[in-house]
């Protein structure tokens, strides 16, 4: 079951990313995670020259960003813990924005102080919940705050597409 979970949240997010991309504006794009500071090295299959500054990011194949995924990002999410709900939309949100953050929505999702670790008493209300309708209200938190960045205007209209399509994947 776990590795199905992983295998279903990585198909659906690396596809939600897609290939290569180098947009100047994008400061996930540059080594130094600043805009025009750095290499701009680009972003593939989510994986960001911001966050990993050293990798060839032009070269990247699909399968080390599998590996890249399962080893830095799976467990930081305690995917294999997680219900398939839960675990997707809180892997996706873990790989655009962060685990932390991704966990903080859970957390107020669940109705937990959001400190960005997956405690006991995290784990214990996301056991104790339905995992639809929380994975949905962490989908509405991701959504909330992506709304609030000073770079809604410019990339607004794609995250809100691609956390609409995670809903509905969810939803299923």
């Amino acid at each position: 079951m776990a590795t199905d979970n992983f295998t279903t949240c990585f198909l659906w997010t690396v596809g939600a990313e897609g290939g290569f991309t180098a947009d100047p504006a994008d400061s996930g794009n540059w080594t130094s995670g600043v805009v025009g500071a750095g290499e701009l090295r680009g972003t593939k299959f989510g994986i960001s020259a911001a966050a990993y500054p050293a990798l060839d990011i032009a070269n990247l194949t699909l399968g080390q960003a599998e590996a890249i995924y399962q080893a830095d990002y799976w467990p930081k999410i305690r995917g294999d813990e997680l219900p398939l709900p839960v675990a997707r939309a809180t892997f996706d949100a873990a790989v655009n924005s962060g685990a932390g953050r991704a966990i903080q929505w859970l957390q107020s999702a669940a109705g937990v102080a959001p400190d960005g670790q997956l405690g006991p008493v995290t784990m214990a209300a996301i056991q104790a919940a339905d995992p639809v309708p929380l994975a949905v209200d962490a989908l509405a938190a991701r959504l909330q705050f992506l709304g609030s960045l000073a770079v809604w205007e410019r990339y607004g209209l794609g995250w809100a597409r691609r956390v609409l399509n995670l809903h509905a994947a969810i939803l299923g």
